[in-house]
């Protein structure tokens, strides 16, 4: 027993049997309370205690305790697998410090992960390199100079393909734009929705484009989606040259802001380039909401020019205009305003009609109105605007009114606008006047039609538990 300690391997023996368990038993619950923080670092201490700290034991138990000669084939065996663990565990803890607690926005987190893939490859080769090279005193250096000529020759077969990824890598580096923004880029404009090492892939609406990282990296492209923030959505528009400038310019822009996808806090513009052209902007959310607002945007133009009588395109042909059509609604609204033969002639001269788009604000709440609508074809809604949102309450048919207030001279509290495309009938209020005063009936319908109305809304408001007295507001 004398000899054992005085050789030194009984001191190992006990330092191992002693000191290994006790360590594992920390490192259970250091690595216990790490998880249950989420803290990364549990993640290398697992290692260490799972791999590295048994392999260690058994390694000094054959090089100290046993005494085992160094060149035996189970002790450098045994010092391999130790080694490579140990390459592992300091990788690890490197990624740990490194990325693993990265800040959004930084180096650390942009960096593709393949570049950290490739890199700890390249550790871990390096290090079993040098660790055959000490354990097994192999020669690496004819290995390496090798692998060197080989990848040269593969760099020169493949540099077009190699190329390719190696820009794809460079772009998922940078990040200059990343999955769902908008690009235009060599001639192609639409969404990303992949990016991989070979290729980005864009949503275009006819399909999806694909362009080379290589086509990107080599040329100038526009990532609309940066900065954040308001996106215009633009359009050119052109009218005739007998169009008056300045009440063009009104209507585009009153039919601009009427628009749902513009963003609230910031209004349209329009310029004037000479000639009957125009550019419109809209501010919008991104992008995306681009299409969308101007398809809306030229569809409800081209009813509103005809409502004016400006040439949109050079065109003003409107098939309401022809006296045939007018006539033919009069039989549609002489059940609701009760009119006798006479009263035709008068209404020809004064009524016309009228078309919207469907969306379109067909009588805006908070006004006065100085003419009746009656609905030919179509149907309209009637909303109340509250807390930025629109509340559906009622609807206007065929042969109903619009915008009765003009009558009791009261604000409209609603806000109507067309549901489908809407053909009314439009009659100034002095001509509706002189109808009820010869017909006490016809005011009786429409004082009805109107309190009708104010129920509904405020029994819709009260459904949704807002106070009435804000209908009143109104």
């Amino acid at each position: 027993m004398t000899d054992a300690f005085q050789d030194g391997w009984a001191w190992w023996v006990i330092a191992l049997a002693v000191g290994v368990p006790v360590l594992l038993v920390v490192l259970t619950e250091v690595i216990g309370t790490l998880v249950r923080r989420n803290n990364p670092v549990a993640g290398p201490l697992r290692l260490l205690r799972n791999w590295v700290v048994p392999a260690g034991a058994l390694l000094a138990l054959l090089a100290f305790a046993i005494q085992s000669p160094a060149d035996q084939v189970w002790v450098r065996v045994v010092a391999t697998v130790f080694g490579f663990l140990v390459i592992l565990l300091v990788l690890s803890a490197f990624n740990v410090a490194l990325f693993a607690n990265a800040e959004p926005g930084s180096w650390r987190d942009r960096i593709p992960t393949i570049f950290v893939e490739i890199a700890r490859l390249a550790l871990v080769v390096v290090g079993l390199a040098l660790l055959f090279s000490w354990v097994w005193g192999a020669d690496v250096g004819g290995l390496i100079t090798a692998l060197g000529v080989t990848s040269i020759v593969i760099g020169l077969a493949l540099q077009n393909a190699v190329g390719g990824v190696i820009s794809g890598l460079l772009l998922l580096f940078e990040q200059p734009f990343k999955i769902g923004d908008w690009l235009d880029a060599a001639g192609v404009k639409g969404r990303v929705v992949e990016v991989n090492w070979r290729a980005v892939h864009i949503q275009t609406g006819a399909g999806i484009q694909i362009v080379p990282n290589s086509t990107l990296s080599g040329a100038s492209f526009t990532n609309m989606s940066e900065p954040e923030g308001p996106y215009l959505a633009t359009t050119p528009v052109s009218f005739s040259t007998d169009d008056p400038p300045h009440e063009v310019m009104a209507l585009l822009l009153e039919i601009a802001d009427a628009l749902p996808m513009r963003l609230p806090e910031r209004r349209a513009s329009v310029n004037y380039s000479g000639s009957g052209a125009y550019g419109v902007s809209i501010p919008v959310t991104g992008p995306a909401d681009a299409g969308q607002a101007l398809s809306t945007y030229l569809s409800w133009l081209w009813y509103a020019a005809r409502r004016r009588g400006f040439a949109l395109d050079g065109d003003s042909t409107d098939p309401l205009a022809e006296p045939q059509r007018l006539v033919e609604a009069m039989t549609v609204i002489a059940p609701t305003l009760h009119l006798r033969e006479e009263d035709t002639e008068s209404l020809l001269s004064s009524a016309h009609l009228e078309r919207f788009g469907i969306g379109e604000t067909v009588l805006p709440a908070g006004i006065i109105p100085d003419q009746v609508k009656i609905v030919v074809s179509g149907r309209a809604i009637l909303a109340l605007d509250i807390d930025g949102g629109r509340i559906e309450f009622a609807t206007a048919e065929k042969g109903d009114l619009i915008g009765q207030t003009a009558l009791t001279r009261e604000r409209t509290q609603a806000v109507t606008i067309a549901g489908e495309i809407l053909t009314v009938v439009v009659i100034p209020l002095a001509t509706v006047d002189d109808l009820i005063r010869s017909r006490p009936k016809l005011a009786a319908e429409i004082g009805e039609s109107l309190e009708l109305k104010r129920a509904l809304a405020a029994d819709t408001l009260a459904g949704l538990g807002v106070d009435r007295r804000r209908l009143l507001d109104r």
